[in-house]
């Protein structure tokens, strides 16, 4: 029994430093990235890329599974485009959009192909094409205020050809944009190295969605006391019918169904990433 001990205990030890070996090195090529994107926050990928392999096709060849969301990083998105507006950026006729919030992430599967190889400085220039998953959405307030006009002045604004006001020259509604940009991918970058097996990554290009922005609109109605004017008594009237309403949700349609054949015609979604990266 001492015997078998001692034999299985010889056996360990000299399967163990092996083991432990093949467990802690990592494949030349595996790659880690960390960064921002500008259009969908907090940026990560994992792939794999050998510049150091000896056939001509692999050293040129790489492939990354990329995410990115700004969940992680909501709270500070929103607090910097609070900042960028402050108390409101003012579009004219008392009125001014604020609060505005984004929300954005993506999912995609990217090849790169480094022409030069592994060639000292321009061995890290890559072209990209992949395919992503992803969508965006921006919501802001619209509101105004001006204290010069009464409560039977108050500040006047037209949807689809009927003038519309609230009382005390108060502004209200809510403007909402949606993007989902999912297809294929087409772009360029590079990584930099800086010391060991860190570098600096970049990548710009755009998505080929095949959707547009989709916008909406809420235009608040008896809470804050919504007129219209009719143009056959020449007066102003409070929008509290279901009838009215319709005519108002109607216009609201067909105003925003003019803006989306204008923004139809734009289905490339920018991408720009710039982190940094680790490649064993």
């Amino acid at each position: 029994m001492k015997k078998l001990l001692a034999s299985l205990s010889i056996a360990t030890m000299a399967v163990m430093p092996a083991f432990a070996e093949s467990n802690t090195s990592f494949p030349t090529g595996l790659e880690f990235g960390v960064g921002v994107s500008g259009s969908s926050g907090l940026n990560g990928f994992v792939g794999y890329a050998n510049k150091k392999s000896d056939s001509f096709w692999l050293k040129r060849l790489g492939v990354r599974l990329d995410m990115a969301s700004t969940k992680p990083i909501k709270s500070t998105i929103n607090s910097m485009v609070d900042n960028y507006m402050g108390e409101g950026i003012e579009v004219g006729d008392y009125l001014t959009i604020s609060d505005g919030k984004i929300e954005s992430e993506h999912m995609a599967v990217l090849v790169d192909f480094y022409p030069f190889g592994d060639t000292w400085f321009l061995g890290g220039l890559r072209i990209s094409g992949g395919y992503f998953v992803g969508g965006m959405n921006i919501k802001s307030m619209l509101t105004g205020k001006d204290d010069v006009l009464s409560e039977y002045a108050g500040r006047e604004f037209e949807i689809w050809g009927t003038k519309y006001r609230y009382d005390g020259g108060d502004a209200h509604g809510t403007a909402k944009a949606k993007w989902d940009f999912t297809g294929p991918y087409l772009g360029t970058g590079f990584d930099l190295g800086l010391f060991s097996g860190f570098k600096i990554f970049m990548d710009a290009g755009v998505v080929f969605t095949s959707k547009a922005a989709e916008l909406s609109m809420n235009v608040p109605v008896e809470e804050v006391g919504l007129k219209y004017y009719d143009t056959g008594t020449s007066t102003w009237k409070p929008v509290n019918t279901p009838a009215l309403k319709n005519t108002l949700q109607e216009n609201i349609d067909n105003t925003l169904s003019d803006a989306q054949e204008k923004l139809d015609e734009y289905k490339f979604f920018p991408m720009v990433k710039l982190g940094f990266m680790y490649r064993f």
